[in-house]
This record gives C-alpha cells, sequence and structure tokens, in this order.
C-alpha cells in the first residue's frame, strides 16, 4: 500500500510540474480524521516512529486571519498537507483580535489527520499585552526586569500572569475539543533577539518556562505537549537552558545558522532528550534525502512560512514531501 501511494504522488507532482495537475493521476490517501485524544497518544506515536519516519510540517505566521495560507501553498506545490500544521499565538493586536481563527484552523486540521503545533511570540511583561515584533518580543530587558518577571509578588511577574491568562481560553478549547498541542513557548531560548532569551542557568529561562507550565497545569491543560527549544547556535552549551526532564516532553531545535542540523548538532539534541522525541521545530531549507537518511531520530520537521517558496524550489519541497520516511497528513495514524 505505501508504494502505491508514493507511486500515485509521484505522478501527481510530474501533472503539477507539467500544469497537468486535473488530469487523471494516482491521488494521495485521503485523510484519517483525528477523533479526541490525549496528549500521551501524540507523544506515544512520535516515540514509535523515531528511527524510521518523520512527519512533514509547515508553520503559519501572521496574519492571524490567514493561518492556514501556507499549509494551502504546500498542497498546491505537492498535492499534500503537511502532517503538522504549525500556527502561532501572535503578538500583534489585530492578529491577537483574531487568535480564535487561529483556534479554528487548529481544530480542522485535527479533525483532518495533522497534529497540531503552536508557537508563541509573546510581548514582553515590561510593555503593553499586543506590541510589534520589534520592540515588542524582539527586544531587551535587564536581569533585574527578569527576575522580577519569574519571582512571584513583584508588579511584573504579576502582568505575566495576566498576560498568560489571555491566551487560558483559547488553549482551553482545543483541550475540551480533544486536541493535544504541540506547544512551544520561550523559543530560541539560547538566543539574545528576544527578551526571554540568553539567560542560563536555573533562574533563566528554564525558570520562565517551569513556571509557564506549572501555570498551565494549574489551569487543567493536560493537553498540552510541551516543546522545549534552542536555535543551532555553534556556541552550544543547550543543555545550559534545559528546564528538566519532568517539565519537557519533546526537545527541538531551531536550524537557521546553516541549512540542516550538523551531526554534531543532531548529537547535542540527542543527548539533551535522552529518550524523548527530537524535532526540528523551524528551518528555511525543505530536508533533502541526505538529511533524511543519516539524521532518522528526528520525529517531525517545520519549514517556516515564506521561507517555504522563498528558500526552496517547488522540486525540492516536492522531494522532501514525497520521501518514502516521510510522513504526510492522511499517513500520520494515531495509537
Amino acid at each position: 500500500m505505501k508504494s502505491q501511494v508514493r507511486a500515485g504522488r509521484l505522478a501527481l507532482a510530474t501533472a503539477l510540474v507539467l500544469g497537468l495537475a486535473g488530469a487523471a493521476v494516482g491521488q494521495p490517501a485521503p485523510a484519517e480524521a483525528f477523533p479526541a485524544k490525549t496528549k500521551a497518544s501524540v507523544i506515544q506515536y512520535l516515540r514509535s516512529i523515531t528511527g524510521s519516519n518523520v512527519v512533514s510540517g509547515q508553520h503559519n505566521k501572521e496574519p492571524a486571519s490567514a493561518p492556514g495560507q501556507y499549509t494551502q501553498q504546500v498542497k498546491d506545490i505537492t498535492g499534500q498537507y503537511p502532517g503538522l500544521w504549525g500556527g502561532d499565538l501572535m503578538f500583534r493586536a489585530q492578529d491577537a483580535a483574531n487568535r480564535q481563527r487561529v483556534i479554528d484552523q487548529a481544530k480542522t486540521e485535527w479533525a483532518n489527520g495533522s497534529l497540531v503545533a503552536l508557537t508563541w511570540h509573546a510581548c514582553s511583561p515590561t510593555g503593553p499585552s499586543t506590541c510589534e515584533f520589534d520592540g515588542g518580543v524582539k527586544t531587551q530587558i535587564t536581569n533585574a526586569q527578569f527576575t522580577q518577571i519569574v519571582t512571584g509578588g513583584t508588579a511584573l511577574n504579576t502582568t505575566w500572569r495576566q498576560r498568560m491568562a489571555e491566551v487560558v481560553p483559547y488553549l482551553r478549547q482545543l483541550k475540551d475539543a480533544g486536541v493535544p498541542v504541540l506547544f512551544r513557548p520561550f523559543h530560541e531560548m539560547n538566543e539574545t533577539w528576544n527578551w526571554w532569551g540568553g539567560r542560563s542557568g536555573a533562574n533563566g529561562g528554564a525558570k520562565i518556562f517551569q513556571q509557564m507550565r506549572d501555570y498551565f497545569d494549574s489551569q487543567g491543560l493536560d493537553n498540552l505537549i510541551w516543546v522545549w527549544n534552542v536555535q543551532d547556535n555553534p556556541a552550544g552549551g543547550w543543555a545550559n537552558y534545559y528546564p528538566g526532564n519532568s517539565y519537557v516532553d519533546v526537545v527541538s531545535l531551531d536550524v537557521w545558522y546553516k541549512n540542516y542540523p550538523s551531526a554534531a548538532d543532531y548529537q547535542q539534541m540527542q543527548t539533551i532528550a535522552g529518550t524523548k522525541p527530537i524535532a526540528i521545530a523551524e528551518l528555511g531549507k525543505a530536508p533533502d534525502a541526505n538529511l533524511l537518511q543519516s539524521q532518522t531520530r528526528w520525529s517531525y520537521f517545520m519549514i517556516w512560512s515564506e521561507q517555504l517558496r522563498g528558500n526552496n524550489s517547488n522540486t525540492e519541497i516536492q522531494n522532501a514531501y514525497f520521501h518514502p520516511r516521510v510522513f504526510n497528513q492522511g499517513e500520520v495514524v494515531l495509537p
């Protein structure tokens, strides 16, 4: 059956390249709708495919009014939908006002048979709850301000708790719908472009991650699969930002210093993760055959929004989606 599906995909790819997508070619397998599931079922699935397969993923950035635009581009190019849909809780006022659109899209993607991932580019609690990227998400705060944010009873900690409370109703909708979410807050924790990053040790990024999980757990959001994330900074030392095994479900890497993770990057992630699933949470280049065949423990990859077409040819995208190891929508089968 698998070989028949792949043959159909290759025929479809040929038709797309020739502009004959409407011709009578082999069609991909129809997506199997996901019923309500627990987070454990997704974690179990990611563990089960480790070493054998990897789920394709596509991020969808702002505007929140079009939360499936880049996923649709994948379909236009390959005839396939990704096995993982990525969205964002956003930061600008107009996008925060459309968070419901993002949540509705997440429900739709899950119902269609794709895993759901959410990132949150949160605005610094030293400013308003909505902001621009530059000066709001991408901003510097002092060590003293960060300490206040993670210290109970301070004004900044109170503001931060209110900030987290704003997104709880949206995440609770997904819990109530039985949608587990690969939730990736404070991404690229080892970088300094963001207000939460570049702070190693127990009282740095690890602490704010722990506190967010504790707070969301207290709100009953047991559908969140906690994805910890660093960028492939050659300085290394990524374990210094790790909040601990009890707080993390998936260990992930963003790849921006180069096209693909190096062998050393791959090893460093495995050392931190132990038996936990690892993933490439952001990259700009569609994975090539060499990466897919040499680094087999990645459980999913997610191409960043505009980088899909901006940094890849249609052929490169098709080659990734049609690779025998890659699972797209319709091939992700949860226990």
